[in-house]
């Protein structure tokens, strides 16, 4: 995918290897093993920190920051700490770069009928939010930093910032205790769990609920929320086509009529998608990169900023410390900054 008025100058990778496909990728010829020498020679308007390796992000884009670049796409998970988080906020405050987190799903379209669709009346009064990660082998700790920031971000979007977060984690039926923390995968830092289960108190008035189980059987449909309403659910799927769809009546109240699920495009519950391009905008990342273009010159924040970044850090660790004081209720901004299952 091509973005209008951006050309591609540069890529790094230490891996030669890795290094040399994705400049044919690209069709580009400046490669460098250290993105601190790219950052220098070729002192680039934005960057792509792309690494999956999330122990990485904040030494990068504090890199890029203090080189002078204007803008940052990141992938998920953002950071691994509060405490790294609140270093990328600061560096990119006082150098006026634009971040924006690759949690493509907040960019589509059909959001915006969903809030519309709330708003009317559609699933009655908003009581609660469920949210799930995929449930596959990394179910728990793993599943919810790599693919449950990308719930955690919607609940937030749906239901305002987090004022507190109760939870347990669970290794084999078991509490997690300090035996069961490891190293995890992916430069995530210390990690624990099979299972997990959080609850968020949300400023806009109803509770959040983030749930993962490791080989939930759910074939990995359970990824994504529900908005659960007196008079409907709405069912986000999160990377899929439709994203939303619309089971209306009470869920609450046994029927023996058919409650059937209606797709919800970007014009709405039941009506064709209008648009062709949904494709390219959202799976390949069009519109959060031009949405970062346009951040640039317009001195704004990105729809999905750093802000919300540290946020989805925020609620992961939440849940980490509140495990550690016995499910206890922990309050944001918590005051904790780092990992607490080091301290288990």
């Amino acid at each position: 995918m091509s973005v209008p008025g951006v050309q591609v100058v540069a890529a790094a990778d230490p891996d030669e290897q890795g290094l040399a496909a994705e400049l044919r990728k690209l069709k580009i010829a400046r490669g460098f093993a250290d993105y601190r020498k790219m950052l220098a020679e070729v002192r680039p308007d934005i960057v792509a920190v792309c690494p999956r390796h999330v122990d990485q992000h904040r030494d990068m884009v504090v890199a890029a920051a203090e080189a002078g670049v204007k803008g940052v796409y990141i992938e998920k998970p953002f950071c691994r700490t509060p405490a790294e988080a609140d270093e990328i906020k600061a560096a990119c405050r006082q150098h006026n770069v634009k971040l924006a987190v690759a949690h493509r799903n907040r960019y589509h379209p059909t959001l915006q009928a969903v809030d519309q669709l709330i708003a009317d009346g559609g699933i009655g009064r908003l009581l609660e939010i469920r949210g799930r990660g995929k449930g596959d082998r990394r179910g728990g700790g793993e599943d919810m930093w790599v693919l449950g920031t990308h719930v955690l971000n919607l609940m937030h979007y749906f239901g305002g910032e987090p004022s507190t977060c109760s939870a347990v984690m669970l290794q084999n039926g078991h509490r997690v205790n300090r035996h069961d923390v490891q190293e995890g995968a992916e430069g995530l830092g210390p990690l624990a769990g099979n299972e997990v289960h959080a609850r968020y108190e949300l400023s806009r008035g109803v509770i959040g609920y983030f749930d993962s189980i490791a080989n939930d059987d759910t074939k990995s449909s359970g990824f994504g929320l529900q908005l659960i309403g007196s008079g409907g659910i709405v069912n986000i799927q999160c990377d899929k086509d439709p994203l939303a769809w619309l089971c209306p009546g009470n869920p609450f109240q046994p029927t023996a009529k058919p409650r059937p699920w209606v797709a919800i495009s970007s014009a709405g519950a039941g009506k064709p998608e209008p648009r062709e391009d949904l494709t390219e905008m959202i799976s390949h990342h069009g519109s959060p990169a031009r949405d970062l273009i346009a951040a640039i010159r317009g001195d704004r924040q990105p729809i999905c900023n750093v802000s919300e970044g540290a946020m989805t850090v925020e609620m992961v660790c939440a849940v980490f410390e509140s495990h550690r004081l016995s499910s206890q209720a922990v309050a944001f901004p918590l005051r904790e900054r780092e990992n607490s299952l080091t301290n288990l």
